[in-house]
């Protein structure tokens, strides 16, 4: 069955609970109003520290989207993409899109212009949602989209080349569109993080987002009486995924518009969060204000509190470690995955396997596994080689990208281009990403397992290691380290504690500055050596 079909259900069932709430941090608490409330008001969406939807009103909404697309002459298999932050109506339109059979391209919110100009156009996109946020770079692109393009602006004082939102889509009928959607039908694209280029078209079908769902229930044993705290942004597979396993069960969540450590708890406390999926600064944040004593958990209603997962780049122990201190009844998981798997899973650490923390897991439901030499050949286990995956979430291609398509996609299996081990007991390391293996004098640094090292010094708040250009060494390991709020570092102190590191492995260079990550929590190693190269690359040149 489509991914649709799971919304009319819910609304069958669950018509008038609460299906999704968003929390505005920077609100006052006092102003609330339900989504009902709302509609007579017409605000912009961050008006309120509180709105709320139902399950009947969440695809009510997502009927009338389907309806204004089919008015406006947007048929099966046109492509309709979201530009907005994360609010109240960033799902229903989404879900609006795929009702009315049309696929669904939700695009990065840090994209500039020009990538947004290049993703339209790659995608063959016809309709464009924006908010507020983005007037100034819709502007710059307005005049040379595709013609016939049909732009609508969700938010107040709609510009006068888009659509006003609101006012087109209250005048839609609620009823459900007589379309036929089926789970073989393409349901979205997502975009590639672009750290190596423009960002790749990942077209997926319905029956690929069914099965994200599913299994997110599964591997986190969700239950209709879960509440599931969503921080990071909706156009990315991981949150998105994992807020599947919310709509599979009927359960409710509630968007953060915020990740500060006293967001978090506040949204936590307030709505009773059970679930909590958080990329490693929001953690490494969350323990440093626990540290600090700035963030107390007897001023939180915690103990419904049961999982916290994290994913989008491999975990260092001492994170888990620090973590289980604080927090030892809660149950803890990893999940690995790429937007071209259908985010996160495709491996998972699994809720029981805390002592394996460091690994990424074993192969998730449905999903198959192997770790491959440059030959694509299997290799020996404990051997370091490529992590590729098989299963019903492997995206159907780099849409309109045959020769991109063909690079990843062998016989059904998915190489992801992450190099990784695997253990006695079938457990999957990571390793690195492959074009991020450093090679040093003949030797593999793989900065993952310097950085997780690292990241065992109570000094060090964050850390990233790349490899800078080296005369004599062809590249050398550089630690960008990012110590805590009130402490102070040397490089003596850091060489030292390295020193229980293999003599190769040890960093050559050491920089004391922030780590930079991307809006997905992944260290951004192209914008790091971009800095750092050209800098150090003088300094290189002087010491050979």
């Amino acid at each position: 069955m489509p991914i649709t079909d799971l919304l009319e259900r819910n609304s069958k069932l669950y018509g008038e609970e609460t299906a999704l709430v968003e929390i505005n941090p920077e609100i006052r608490e006092e102003q609330r109003v339900t989504w009902k409330e709302y509609e007579l008001i017409q605000p912009t969406s961050t008006t309120f520290y509180r709105r709320s939807i139902t399950w009947s009103v969440f695809d009510e909404k997502a009927n009338r989207v389907a309806n204004m697309l089919m008015e406006c002459g947007i048929s099966k298999g046109q492509k309709c993409a979201i530009l907005l932050m994360n609010c109240l109506e960033w799902l229903p339109i989404y879900f609006g899109i795929m009702k009315a059979g049309a696929i669904a391209v939700p695009l990065n919110f840090r994209f500039d212009s020009a990538e947004i100009d290049y993703c339209l156009k790659s995608s063959d996109s016809d309709v464009l949602f924006f908010g507020p946020e983005f007037i100034g770079r819709i502007e710059n692109i307005a005049g040379h989209l595709r013609k016939n393009m049909v732009l609508y602006f969700v938010g107040d004082s709609c510009p006068t080349y888009a659509e006003d939102y609101f006012r087109q889509v209250s005048n839609a009928s609620s009823l459900a569109p007589r379309v036929l959607v089926e789970d073989t039908d393409d349901g979205a694209i997502y975009f590639s993080s672009g750290t190596t280029g423009f960002p790749k078209a990942i077209l997926h079908k319905h029956s690929a987002l069914m099965h994200s769902a599913r299994m997110e229930a599964v591997h986190h044993e969700t239950t209709k009486n879960d509440c599931f705290l969503c921080i990071p942004p909706l156009y990315h597979t991981g949150a998105k995924m994992h807020w599947f396993g919310s709509l599979f069960t009927g359960s409710r969540a509630v968007i953060l518009k915020g990740h500060s450590p006293e967001a978090i708890f506040d949204a936590v406390s307030n709505e009773g969060c059970t679930i909590v999926w958080l990329l490693v600064p929001w953690a490494q944040d969350i323990l440093a204000a626990l540290d600090s004593g700035k963030l107390k958990l007897e001023n939180y209603r915690l103990s419904q509190w049961r999982l916290m997962h994290i994913g989008a780049q491999p975990i260092p122990p001492s994170l888990i470690k620090h973590w289980l201190e604080y927090f030892p009844n809660h149950k803890y998981d990893t999940n690995y995955g790429l937007s071209e798997s259908t985010g996160p899973g495709c491996v998972h650490l699994g809720l029981e396997n805390v002592r394996k923390v460091g690994a990424i897991g074993v192969p998730g439901f449905g999903w198959k596994t192997k770790i491959v030499d440059e030959n694509g050949v299997p290799v020996a286990q404990g051997e370091v080689g490529e992590l590729c995956v098989k299963g019903p979430g492997v995206m159907v291609e780099y849409y309109k990208n045959p020769e991109a398509t063909a690079e990843v996609l062998k016989d059904g299996w998915l190489f992801t281009g992450d190099m990784a081990r695997q253990d006695d007991e079938g457990f999957i390391f990571l390793v690195d990403r492959k074009k991020d293996v450093i090679i040093s004098g003949g030797e593999n640094l793989y900065p993952v397992q310097i950085e997780s090292f690292l990241m065992g010094n109570p000094k060090i708040h964050d850390a990233a290691v790349i490899g800078l250009p080296d005369k004599r060494l062809g590249e050398i390991a550089a630690a960008i380290i990012q110590v805590k709020e009130g402490m102070e570092m040397t490089e003596e102190e850091v060489n030292q504690f390295c020193v229980d590191l293999p003599r190769y492995k040890r960093p050559r260079k050491i920089i004391f500055a922030d780590v930079i990550r991307n809006a997905t929590g992944k260290i951004d190693k192209p914008k790091l050596r971009e800095i750092y190269c050209g800098e150090r690359l003088v300094e290189k040149q002087n010491m050979s």
